[in-house]
């Protein structure tokens, strides 16, 4: 399950100004169940929280018109809260001027709108796309991370896959986002959560991916991570924590972690709560096994 819109505002916020520190860089040309293998993860039908952490680059930008400038400017003041606007004027920018300096920032912008409606295979493409322009956009990278081993659904045939490139792409970002310099927009504390919401949705995802493959013992401390990091509480990777401690029989664990879930308002509530009474019945009944 991805995240409800009320958790996505915080992280807006913090994404904004680094999209508009991206679009004032590029314009000036400085830059821009049970947790066992098989087991279906959340369904991917509600939100996701994204930090937008701007991309450097440091290519020489191509000429602007007034005309491209306006464009840009009309997709970039859009409200986030307007996806199907933000969405159209992003893709018929792109369009117009397929070679503009802007194209980062609004490859980063159309990849979470997407997200916002629900289409996966659309979003995937936008990310890429960003990706391979800007190879440090961490934001974009842990948002494909984690939005795609949660929009798996049972075992389809190219689960491996997706799982690989989860794999890849939240590594990166784990790897980059500290390297990341601060840009002067910003507030130490607000980059500091930014990088947070980043490393914790990174590492959420890759935790999701040894949970889907049958690796409970290597997924526990990604999600431990995840949770402990993220300045935002998501529910989804308490659940996680969850069902792997489970299924290591940890049981204690697994209930702490259960409990924090339901204590959060929304979807998972219910099944978290229902997943914390099932592991209090089977510490009841079978040993807890030491960490």
């Amino acid at each position: 399950m991805i995240r409800g819109r009320k958790f996505f505002l915080e992280a807006v916020t913090i994404a904004g100004l680094l999209l508009a520190a991206n679009g004032i860089a590029a314009a000036q040309g400085m830059g821009s169940g049970q947790g066992t293998q098989g087991q279906t993860p959340p369904p991917a039908g509600d939100k996701s929280k994204t930090p937008d952490v701007a991309p450097l680059t440091l290519d020489a930008p191509a000429p602007v018109s007034a005309e491209e400038e306006a464009a840009y400017k009309a997709f970039h003041d859009a409200p986030m809260s307007d996806t199907n606007k933000k969405i159209e004027l992003g893709e018929a920018f792109l369009q117009k001027y397929p070679q503009s300096r802007y194209k980062s920032p609004v490859y980063s912008a159309l990849t979470f709108e997407f997200l916002q409606l629900g289409q996966v295979q659309k979003m995937e493409q936008y990310g890429e796309m960003e990706i391979a322009l800007s190879p440090n956009d961490v934001s974009t990278l842990a948002l494909l991370g984690q939005t795609l081993p949660r929009s798996l659904h049972g075992n389809p045939p190219d689960a491996d896959k997706v799982l690989a490139k989860s794999e890849q792409y939240s590594k990166q970002a784990i790897e980059i986002t500290p390297t990341l310099p601060k840009p002067p927009e910003m507030t130490d504390e607000q980059f500091e959560k930014a990088k947070n919401q980043t490393l914790a949705m990174a590492h959420g995802a890759l935790g999701l991916v040894f949970i889907r493959r049958g690796k409970n013992a290597e997924a526990i401390p990604e999600l431990e991570t995840s949770v402990k990091i993220d300045p935002t509480p998501d529910p989804v990777n308490y659940y996680l924590l969850g069902l792997a401690n489970k299924s290591a029989s940890h049981f204690d664990d697994a209930i702490a972690a259960f409990n924090k879930c339901a204590a959060i308002p929304g979807a998972m509530q219910a099944t978290c709560k229902t997943q914390a009474e099932d592991a209090k019945k089977l510490s009841s009944t079978q040993l807890s096994t030491p960490k």
